[in-house]
């Protein structure tokens, strides 16, 4: 069929009143398409041009050649060139264009940007109905025409080859990219249409299509395009305008924005292999993946970079069955090959996963190199992440040769004192590559394995969830028994010292302990969470449950004591009745052996004394009387600080019993120096049991006149605190003989130290006067006979005046006065 063809006479330059117009429009093209075909015909001078230019300057002016899609779904391919005009204008703007009715493709099924080199364009419009010439029907047979001096042209565009492609490979997506279209900045227009000539070879067919362009426009900015070839005096302009730019007379361009498809299309081009695009497409996979045309290139012996590599490694495993065995034996030789220096670990991952998908579909002496690779990135790169090949993998001279060359190195690593630092994954890669090709650690793998229990302990407390070396850990299990039932033994003999650690570390990580092993204290660790969560706050009863997980008795095996306490009262002390529990189920020896008594004597210390000062109460007995068996049984290993505080608790209950040692003040404020810095709650009971024992009407004269003579604050202060206290006001209403012994032994000291003078004279106007006066005459009377009869006449007389004053400050000098007389 004909393409209808169209001419069009622009403007003269400087000329502001003309205007452009069709000299010849074909058949089949409205006035509504030719409305919108003139605003893509319109030319511009460069800047600098003459409005009048000799013929050489005339015909160095840029041509723009034209593709564009019109809004009925037609399409137009045309030229504008400079051509001399008449005597008044002596330049003109000719184009020539083909129209192209929707769904129509051009001759010969060519894309439009053949035809740049067409020798048929004209720069006139033909006159007296001559024959018109055809473009796009006369072009010459084969790829020639677009594909000449491409490859020349590429390799001086290198630089720039990935970010262009990369920007016109989103050009030509189906819908047109937001933001205008891709600048491409050449001092010569030719040389945008052989960015273009590029794009037709590199992209696929139905992108190219789509890919409306122009070699030349002065309004980058305005162009509906989706490329545009621009001169280098607009670039800034069409920055400034927010659109994508590539100025290729410039310096190169640094940013990393080309994507690994573009990098890989821009080194076939560097190595003038462009037939490899159109072996590409035959692979399946997205067009614009980077695995396709990486798999080719490789086989074609292009070198790529690491990324591109890895897209070719991962899109064979894949897809193994989409290569032949030529194409597969030269992507392992490009993917192994001794010259590259720049692998990365995704590339190794990718090819790890090719080595996979290949390993029992080709021969051995396929796979074999790229074996060898991976087990020599494990041990000499320190990628734990590798999927590392069967054993089978290096049957023969292959796996002699590789073994030979790791194996020492792998010794070397795996005994050095690096070890403790080591992480996880990486004595694991070790121990597996290890067994892969036979070498024999016997000797190191005690060691290896103790350090590699802590590592794994340390690791995983410092992680949330799973630990990432899990997966790679149990594999290794699972593999070498040996290295198995060490682990476990290490883990078992390090959980006494931390059980909570090792607990923690098998709720994320299923170990494999439920052979013939006995592992009592990795039973237990792992028994803790679930008897936590049935029993909940009952800490004796969990206890009792991960203490039965052992399988053996305290008696036969003391450790079992501490890691089950480890477990159960990990960041705390024992209440005193746990300690009472764990004291009566096992003897002094396995607590000795155990450690465990040090938690006793904690839990002593530690009990609460809210309830102290209480007649009668459970608790500060239950821990005075667990102070008392523990100072007998462990008199060898309690400190002496610890020991002193034990002695004030065993005080304190001899004290409420009756039956004290003489000097109580004194024990009290020797064991509380000896005991410094003393926990509050043991100071409080026992100043608390001292001076309710001073308080109460039986204690020896001795003890208090020691008391008082000490002048310790704090001990009078407790004192203080004590007699306001209401029972001890109960006791002053209710019973005379009580109140005449409080006044006695209150007004009996004046010359002792401040704190006591100061105190008595408090109680006496604050406690003991309201008491007093509630009394009944009777009550009275008896107590002040009870004053005189155990005291004097002038302490009689005292005590009448005393309650007769209301004044503290006569009553303290009348009863000094009549003191001093008596």
């Amino acid at each position: 069929m004909s393409l209808a063809q169209v001419h069009h006479i622009s403007a003269a330059p400087g000329d502001a009143e003309a205007a452009g117009r069709f000299t010849a429009v074909g058949p089949g093209v409205s006035a509504a398409l030719l409305a919108e075909l003139e605003p893509l015909v319109r030319y511009a001078l460069p800047d600098g041009a003459s409005h009048r230019p000799a013929d050489a300057e005339l015909r160095s002016l840029p041509q723009a050649f034209t593709y564009a899609a019109l809004s009925d779904g037609s399409r137009v391919v045309g030229r504008t060139a400079p051509a001399r005009g008449d005597g008044t204008a002596p330049v003109r703007f000719h184009t020539h264009a083909v129209h192209i009715p929707p769904g129509v493709p051009l001759p010969g099924d060519r894309l439009p940007v053949e035809a740049w080199r067409s020798p048929h364009w004209v720069s006139a419009t033909p006159v007296g109905g001559g024959a018109l010439s055809d473009p796009l029907g006369l072009l010459p047979p084969g790829p020639a025409p677009v594909r000449e001096g491409l490859d020349d042209f590429a390799v001086s565009r290198g630089p720039w080859l990935a970010a262009v492609l990369t920007d016109l490979r989103r050009a030509s997506e189906e819908e047109a990219p937001a933001g205008g279209p891709v600048v491409l900045v050449e001092k010569q227009n030719a040389d945008v249409a052989r960015w273009l000539g590029l794009a037709a070879v590199t992209l696929p067919r139905e992108s190219v299509e789509r890919l409306t362009f122009t070699t030349y426009t002065r309004r980058p900015g305005s162009s509906a395009l989706r490329v545009v070839g621009a001169p280098p005096e607009d670039a800034a302009a069409a920055r400034e305008a927010g659109l994508r730019v590539h100025v290729c007379a410039e310096r190169p361009p640094v940013d990393g924005a080309a994507d690994a498809w573009a990098r890989t299309a821009a080194r076939v081009w560097r190595s003038r292999a462009p037939e490899l695009f159109e072996e590409a497409r035959g692979l399946p996979g997205d067009p614009f993946a980077a695995g396709p045309l990486a798999v080719i290139a490789l086989c074609a012996g292009v070198a790529l970079g690491p990324e591109e590599r890895a897209a070719a490694a991962g899109w064979a495993a894949e897809r193994p069955y989409a290569l032949d065995a030529k194409r597969t034996g030269q992507l392992v030789e490009a993917l192994t090959s001794p010259g590259i220096d720049d692998r990365t670990g995704p590339e190794f991952d990718a090819v790890g996963r090719l080595f996979g998908a290949l390993d029992g579909r080709c021969p051995a002496s396929v796979t074999a190199p790229l074996a060898a690779m991976l087990v020599t990135e494990a041990v000499r790169g320190g990628n734990g992440s590798l999927e590392l090949p069967r054993r089978d993998a290096f049957t023969g001279p292959e796996g002699e040769a590789i073994a030979g060359l790791l194996a020492p190195e792998i010794l070397t690593e795996l005994e050095s004192g690096a070890g403790g630092r080591r992480p996880v994954a990486r004595t694991v890669q070790l121990l597996r590559v290890a067994r892969l090709l036979g070498v024999n650690g016997t000797e190191v793998l005690p060691e290896v394995v103790e350090r590699l229990a802590r590592t794994v302990l340390t690791e995983a407390d410092g992680s949330a969830g799973v630990p990432a070396f899990a997966p790679a850990l149990l594999e290794l299990l699972d593999e070498q028994f040996d290295v198995r039932t060490a682990l476990l033994g290490a883990l078992d003999r390090i959980a006494p010292e931390d059980p909570g650690a090792v607990a923690r570390f098998l709720e994320r990580v299923a170990l494999p302990f439920t052979g013939t092993q006995a592992l009592p204290h990795l039973r237990m660790c792992a028994e803790a969470p679930e008897a936590m969560t049935a029993l909940g706050r009952d800490r004796s009863a969990v206890w009792h449950r991960v203490l039965r997980a052992a399988g053996l008795s305290p008696f036969a095996e003391p450790l079992v004591l501490r890691t089950a306490v480890g477990l159960v009262w990990e960041d705390r002390a024992p209440t005193v009745e746990e300690a009472r529990l764990l004291l009566e189920a096992a003897t002094s020896d396995a607590h000795r052996a155990a450690g465990t008594w040090a938690r006793l004597v904690d839990a002593a210390l530690g009990a609460p004394a809210e309830t102290a000062g209480t007649a009668g109460t459970a608790e500060p007995e239950d821990g005075t009387a667990l102070a008392h068996d523990l100072l007998r049984a462990f008199p060898q290993e309690i400190g002496d600080r610890e020991r002193a505080a034990l002695q004030l608790l065993e005080l304190c209950r001899d004290l409420r019993s009756g039956a004290p040692e003489p000097g109580w003040t004194e024990q009290v404020r020797t064991l509380r120096d000896r005991a410094a810095p003393l926990e509050p709650a043991i100071q409080d009971r026992a100043f608390t049991a001292l001076v309710e024992r001073l308080l109460a009407p039986d204690r020896p004269g001795a003890e208090l006149y020691a008391f008082v003579r000490s002048d310790d604050a704090d001990l009078i202060a407790a004192y203080d605190h004590a007699a306001r206290a209401e029972p001890t006001r109960t006791r002053l209403r209710t019973h005379p003989a009580y109140a005449a012994d409080c006044f006695t032994n209150w007004t009996a000291h004046p010359h002792a130290g401040t704190a006591w003078t100061t105190t008595a004279a408090a109680l006496l106007d604050e406690v003991l006067r309201p008491a007093v006066r509630g009394m009944t005459a009777e009550a009275v009377a008896e107590v002040e006979e009870t004053v005189g009869r155990t005291g004097s006449s002038g302490r009689a007389n005292a005590f009448r005046d005393w309650n007769r004053s209301r004044a503290l400050g006569r009553l303290g000098r009348r009863i000094a006065g009549r003191v001093r007389r008596g």
